[in-house]
């Protein structure tokens, strides 16, 4: 049927083709449904598109989406993967703790070390049934205090060595400074006593009774230990937190964990 209307039109110079070309024509346009003209209008040389254009935007947004859902499926697997991989590192790392310290450091592990020292405290007869490393400190009656006055205020010394005897310290001098600390204490206090483990473990317990005291050393022989006043001294700590800082010091360590 086109052919013919093709035919028909270009055969403009013939009248029976002009008439039969226009009759044709108007026969399409009768085939044009209702309401629908412009583009959808039938002609009669061709035939209208009906099909509605193609949204691209949708297909642009679909294939986002999809490319979305792929590669979180991809990061997904990867993830399960890398789980089930260290668990099985972490299992094979649990099984040779040692192994692996010594290999990051180069030391002896934790086992090996604590067998090592349960040795020795087997020996002193002090090992802890806790696994942990526990420090001796002196009671209070048998640590000596020199109680000495380096500031210009007077009375500090009777004052503080009468507090400290009713913490249950054992007192020894109590005077003025010498000459040599007079006015040179810029503390609340300065402990003085002499060099080994025995004095620092005097001076863990004395420590807590002054908030912000320094420690020096001497030559001395003896076991006592000096207490100068300082010239920012305002009072000893109070009986109830330094007697809790004291219980903290005493209470044994925690045993190392496997890490390293």
């Amino acid at each position: 049927m086109r052919r013919t209307a093709d035919s028909l039109r270009h055969t403009v110079d013939h009248p029976i083709g002009n008439a039969l070309g226009a009759h044709y024509a108007a026969f399409m346009s009768m085939l044009t449904p209702p309401g629908m003209g412009g583009q959808y209008r039938i002609k009669g040389d061709r035939y209208p598109r009906m099909r509605r254009p193609r949204n691209r935007r949708k297909l642009v947004l679909a294939g986002l989406a999809t490319a979305m859902v792929l590669g979180l499926i991809g990061w997904g697997s990867l993830q399960i993967v890398g789980v089930f991989a260290g668990n099985v590192d972490s299992a094979q790392a649990a099984g040779r703790p040692g192994d692996r310290c010594r290999a990051e450091d180069g030391k002896a592990p934790a086992d090996e070390q604590t067998a090592a020292s349960s040795g020795t405290a087997g020996k002193t007869g002090k090992a802890d049934r806790t696994g942990g490393s526990s420090t001796a400190l002196p009671k209070p009656q048998k640590i000596t205090v020199n109680v000495l006055n380096a500031t210009s205020r007077g009375g500090l010394a009777a004052k503080t060595a009468k507090e400290l005897k009713k913490r249950g310290f054992a007192l020894g001098e109590v005077a003025n400074a010498p000459a040599r600390l007079d006015h040179k204490v810029d503390a609340a206090g300065l402990f003085i006593g002499a060099t080994g483990a025995e004095t620092l473990t005097r001076m863990k317990v004395l420590g807590p009774q002054l908030d912000g005291a320094k420690t020096r050393h001497d030559e001395r022989k003896s076991d006592d230990v000096d207490l100068v006043i300082g010239n920012d001294f305002t009072g000893l700590t109070d009986a109830k937190d330094a007697a809790r800082a004291v219980e903290a010091l005493a209470e044994p360590s925690p045993k190392p964990s496997q890490n390293c």
